[in-house]
Formats: C-alpha cells, sequence, structure tokens
C-alpha cells in the first residue's frame, strides 16, 4: 500500500544498530534484524526498502500531495476515466505515428511520380536510401539519453521541429547523394518517436489495455497508406509547374508542421503535466497504472543497475532477436508500390487503388485485433503467431505462383504486405510492459530498437535488382526468418514469463506487498513498490503480462 504516512525507523535503528542501513543513490538495501525477537517486532518493517527521493518515481511528489485528498475511484468514474484516457492518448500518439510514417513512406510514393528520374535513383539507390534511413536511425538511438533526463514533452517538441524542417528540405534535392543525406538525418531524427510514444501509452494505460491498443496505435502506420493513397490519387491530376514528388513532400510537410504546433500545446511528460486531466483524475490514473502494473511511471536519475539487469535478463534477448528476424521483411512494405508495378505493369492510378485497398483491410483487422485482446487478457504471444499466418502463406504463395497470374499475385502482395506489423506492434508493446523500473524499460527499448535498425538496414539489400522482377531469395529470407522463426520466439518467451508468474503467484498466496521508504524532504515516507522504481526482477509482486 502506498503513501500510507511517515514511517517511525527509531525502532528499526535500535533493533538492527549491527547492520548499518546504508542508503545510496541507485543502491536499494533491506533492514535487517539479527534475533529472532527483533524479526517478530519488525515484521512491518523489517524488510522495508529504502532510497531518496530523487531515486522514486517522479510522481512520487506530486501524489504525497494530493493522493490523501482523493477518494478511491468508483466503477462509474473509472470506466470513464478509462474511455477518456485511452481516447486522447491513443488519438495523439497515434496520429504523430501516422506522419512519422507518412514522412518515412514519402520516397515510396514518390517513386511513382518522376522522382526518381530528377535525383537519377536506381532501384539499388533507393534502397541504399532506406539503408541509409536506419543507418542513421541506429545512430539517432543514443538520444534515449535525453527521454530520461528531461521531460518527454519537451523532448518531442524539439523532435518535431527538426523532423519538419527536414521534411520540407527533400524539396530541395537535385541528386541522389541529397536523397542520401536527407534521409540519414530524417532517420538520426526519428529514431526516438517510437519508443517515446510508447513509454507514455505506458504512463497512462494499464499493461492489459497498453497490449490491447497496440493493434489500433498500428493502424497509423497501416492506414496511412490509404489516406496518403489518396493524396498521391488527387495530386496526380494536379497542373502545376512544380514537380507532383514536390508538391506531394510539401503537403505531408505541411501536416507534420501542424502536429508540431499540437505536440508544443498539448503533449504530456506524464500524468502529473497533462492539461486534459484534472488533478482528481490525474491521481486516478497513477493509481491505477501503478497498481495493475507494479511499475514506476517516470524516472530521471540514470541507474547503473537496472542497465545491467536488462544485459543479464534473457527475456532481452529474445524480444531483440524477434525484432531482427521479424523486420528482415520491412522493406516490403516501401517496395510494395514498385512490385505492384511490376506484377501488373498497372498505371500509377492503379497502384495507388490498390494501395488503398490493401492498406484499408490491414486497417480493419487490426482494430479486429485490438477488440480481442481487450476482451482477452494475456493472449498477446498467440495474437502474434496467429497475425503471422496470413503473411506467411502469402509469401509463399509469391513464390509458388506462377508469374503472369497478375491478380493473384496482387492479391496475395496485398494480405502479406501490411499485416506482419500487427505482430510487430504487439511484441513492442509486450516488450515495454513485461519490465518494470523506468532505466530498465528505456534500456531494453534502445536495445529491441538497435537490432530493428540493423535488421532495416539489411533488408532493402535483399531486394537486388539482379532479383527482379520476382525478388525470390527476398521472399525466401521472410518466409524462413520473418514469418515463421520471428513468431516461434514470441511463444518462448510466453513460456518463460509464465512459469515466472506461477512462481510469483505461489509466493503471493502466501504473502501481502511490503511497503518501501523514500527519504523526501527529512522525513521517511511509506512508498509501494511501484514508487521505488523496482525493477521486474526486484519487485516479486510485478506479475507479467502474457
Amino acid at each position: 500500500m502506498a503513501f500510507t504516512g511517515t514511517v517511525d525507523t527509531d525502532s528499526v535503528s535500535s533493533s538492527a544498530n549491527k547492520d548499518a542501513v546504508e542508503v545510496k543513490d541507485t543502491v536499494i538495501t533491506h533492514v535487517e534484524a539479527e534475533s529472532e525477537k527483533s524479526q517478530s517486532s519488525l515484521e512491518k518493517v523489517g524488510e522495508y526498502k529504502i532510497i531518496r527521493a530523487r531515486d522514486a518515481d517522479i510522481t512520487f511528489a506530486f501524489m504525497e500531495e494530493h493522493d490523501s485528498l482523493v477518494p478511491e475511484i468508483t466503477p462509474v468514474q473509472e470506466k470513464k476515466l478509462r474511455r477518456k484516457v485511452a481516447w486522447i492518448i491513443i488519438s495523439l500518439t497515434a496520429s504523430i505515428d501516422f506522419l512519422l510514417y507518412s514522412d518515412k513512406a514519402t520516397l515510396s510514393y514518390a517513386s511513382i511520380f518522376e522522382l526518381w528520374d530528377d535525383v537519377h535513383l536506381t532501384q539499388n539507390r533507393y534502397n541504399n536510401s532506406n539503408t541509409l534511413f536506419y543507418v542513421g536511425y541506429i545512430i539517432g538511438l543514443m538520444n534515449l539519453i535525453w527521454v530520461q533526463k528531461f521531460a518527454i514533452r519537451k523532448v518531442m517538441v524539439l523532435m518535431c521541429v527538426s523532423w519538419t524542417v527536414i521534411i520540407f528540405l527533400h524539396c530541395t534535392a537535385y541528386n541522389y547523394q541529397g536523397i542520401y543525406a536527407l534521409r540519414f538525418f530524417l532517420g538520426f531524427v526519428e529514431s526516438i518517436a517510437v519508443p517515446t510514444l510508447n513509454i507514455t501509452m505506458t504512463q497512462f494505460l494499464t499493461p492489459e489495455e497498453k497490449n490491447a491498443y497496440a493493434p489500433i496505435f498500428y493502424t497509423s502506420c497501416i492506414g496511412c497508406g490509404v489516406f496518403v493513397s489518396l493524396i498521391a490519387y488527387g495530386i496526380l491530376h494536379a497542373h502545376t509547374v512544380v514537380h507532383i514528388w514536390k508538391l506531394f513532400i510539401i503537403i505531408i510537410g505541411g501536416m507534420t508542421f501542424l502536429m508540431t504546433i499540437v505536440v508544443f500545446l498539448v503533449y504530456p511528460s506524464n500524468p502529473t503535466d497533462a492539461k486534459f486531466l484534472s488533478a482528481e483524475e490525474k491521481v486516478w490514473v497513477i493509481r491505477r497504472v501503478q497498481r495493475t502494473s507494479h511499475s514506476s511511471i517516470e524516472q530521471k536519475t540514470i541507474k547503473k543497475y537496472q542497465v545491467i539487469e536488462t544485459f543479464k535478463d534473457p527475456v532481452t534477448w529474445l524480444f531483440c532477436a524477434f525484432f531482427l528476424c521479424q523486420q528482415l521483411a520491412n522493406n516490403l512494405t516501401y517496395m510494395q508500390n514498385i512490385l505492384f508495378k511490376n506484377i501488373g505493369h498497372t498505371s500509377n492510378l492503379d497502384t495507388t487503388i490498390v494501395s488503398i485497398v490493401s492498406g484499408g483491410f490491414a486497417s480493419v483487422l487490426a482494430a479486429v485485433a485490438t477488440i480481442f485482446l481487450l476482451y482477452k487478457k494475456n493472449f498477446t504471444a498467440f495474437s502474434v503467431v496467429f497475425w503471422t499466418i496470413p503473411s506467411l502463406a502469402a509469401s509463399i504463395a509469391m513464390v509458388a505462383i506462377t508469374w503472369g497470374k497478375n491478380i493473384a499475385l496482387i492479391a496475395m502482395l496485398c494480405l502479406a504486405s501490411p499485416l506482419f506489423g500487427v505482430p510487430w506492434i504487439l511484441m513492442f508493446s509486450w516488450n515495454v510492459t513485461s519490465c518494470a523500473g523506468y532505466t530498465k524499460r528505456v534500456t531494453r527499448t534502445g536495445l529491441v530498437m538497435f537490432w530493428y535498425c540493423i535488421s532495416n538496414i539489411i533488408s532493402p539489400q535483399l531486394w537486388q535488382d539482379r532479383d527482379a522482377p520476382r525478388f525470390i531469395p527476398a521472399w525466401i529470407v521472410q518466409i524462413v526468418l520473418s514469418f515463421f522463426f520471428a513468431p516461434s520466439l514470441a511463444l518462448v518467451i510466453w513460456f518463460i514469463l509464465r512459469r515466472r508468474n506461477k512462481i510469483r503467484l505461489e509466493k503471493l498466496s502466501q504473502s501481502t506487498e511490503k511497503d518501501g521508504i523514500v527519504q523526501y524532504e527529512g522525513e521517511n515516507i511509506s512508498a509501494s513498490g511501484a514508487q521505488l522504481d523496482l525493477t521486474d526482477l526486484e519487485n516479486e509482486f510485478f506479475i507479467y503480462p502474457l
């Protein structure tokens, strides 16, 4: 139980004076009693974890001031709050992700205009530009340190401003070297966006809600194909002296600029400064997130021991292996429009129409995935496997179907291309919710994004000119590693976490959660494990979402 007031630790000191209580910045110690009598008298305080306020959850001071003034939330109020928070947070983060994906896909859509001729792109140079995007991305991951050191809102505003400028600068490119440079810096700036958006969702949503809403969040990517294709379809009819691909980028850049203004005005660093919540609602959000996750919301001290624990935890490397293997298929997203043209020798207009149908179909299925997970708890791993099956089957068909059967090939491409993003976002969300300790979460997120980038550096190089028009080697790599081996790793993670939960649940049935102590303004304040910013391996009350 959290925030029960000031704790008298004099008895702890007197009965355990042989074992000094040492409080360090990032080391949590246990007060121990030596005699049987001491153990009995210290039943409730003998195992307190003691930390300083700066090492506690960032919401600690806010809750110390407001928690006692706010009553417990009623079921009716919680239902209303849950809907409000989900609507605002998912809409805000998904809108930002939508524009990130639109910006990232500008070259793919501009490829059906005259961009390639204007900047002298070839298939291999186009592949190189996508690879350089992820080279910038992987270097930019070091910026995650600013996510922990500074307010998330400020980091997001700076990212959006830089990102908007780079998008508009695409219009100035006149050769492929310029495209190379712009894609590199776009990746460098965007690298922290998706991790930060996921951290924000974790701050406001329970683990079950976060995992369930992940597919809806991902519709911002696959649904982007519908919206951006409509823009592309419309400007194909434009009569202007400005080259169509530049007009296309100006439109996308303008949307990005408007989103930057929205981020500046309303994006929260955490629930304590959310402008769309009252003080009472902020307390309720913090309570429900910490009680369900048994984890901190935000913490600004980088804790070395949590970094070390992240590297030692085998689950971390299983998530990394998943992203390394699964994202070898990611360049299929950027190749889709080119493949449409190769398969059926379709016109630019036909290509955009097919992209709309493909993206719309995938968006509907992503909504179905969310609805299922909202009603069925702990089915994340099995959902990853289930939503990979269509991509696996369609990829096999792309290799097996006789070349020339255009309708069948286009149908299989529509099935293979967008749907594998649903398992991707489910695993990314699960990666965040299946660990605790703010530094550990940020570190693990950085590690999986590192291997995500390595995979995306490799992925474009699988699609070589010499393999056109079928690109059989690329499809075989995707079949074996992306759509078979990767989802198998999700089941391995499920098995390990389920075994940990079984052991913990047995202990929980025989004990009650113990408080810890936060040293705040010269007093020792009782706090929960979530407020202490413990990792999932430290906190025996942390139950892994499955």
